[in-house]
């Protein structure tokens, strides 16, 4: 199977009927030469519009945490994978969570053409609760800090929202020591 069958196949999957009646197309970036994935929740409104992953604040900001300009981060080296490939839509507070369909289903398949995968970073809750199940500490916090127990193969990282200024506040660590190491290491496989 390719990538191109895939997203055929998610474009026909009935619960993405309403999606694809829009004309919208699943928001995700891969492809066969990848070494980092990034795996984040789902896309939100803004990127739904222009149908390009953290094409939005969050993503600017995903791109500081990195170290990486616009071009490397949307190049072929990169491929970005949300635990959703559609916007879920509004809640009361932010968006709805990403449905559970959507990575059981197709993340697997999509990862088997990507051998080249180097360094999986989960962004946000629901990205590592998926990926590493009981491995998780009691919370996002404390599994984000304890980041390299889950080295080389994941890096867990907040969310890049702007919603997380107050955390990033009461967790100045993760800028001033989990930041650089993820800059490092992002450096180094990228060269």
């Amino acid at each position: 199977m390719i990538f191109e069958q895939i997203i055929e196949e998610i474009k026909n999957d009935p619960i993405n009927e309403e999606y694809t009646k829009r004309g919208i197309d699943p928001i995700f970036q891969v492809d066969k030469d990848a070494k980092i994935l990034l795996i984040g929740q789902a896309p939100g409104r803004v990127v739904e519009e222009t149908g390009i992953p953290f094409n939005d604040k969050s993503g600017d900001k995903l791109r500081t945490w990195m170290g990486i300009d616009k071009e490397t981060f949307y190049s072929k080296e990169i491929a970005i994978l949300p635990m959703d490939f559609y916007y879920p839509g509004k809640a009361k507070q932010g968006d709805l969570p990403p449905r559970k369909e959507i990575a059981n289903t197709y993340h697997k398949k999509i990862l088997e053409l990507m051998p080249n995968i180097e360094l999986t970073i989960l962004i946000g809750a629901y990205s590592q609760k998926y990926y590493l199940g009981k491995n998780r500490k009691k919370n996002l916090t404390e599994t984000v800090k304890n980041y390299k127990e889950y080295l080389p193969e994941y890096f867990p990282i907040v969310h890049p929202s702007p919603l997380n200024i107050g955390w990033l506040k009461k967790n100045p660590w993760f800028e001033e020591e989990t930041l650089p190491e993820l800059k490092e290491m992002i450096d180094n496989i990228l060269k």
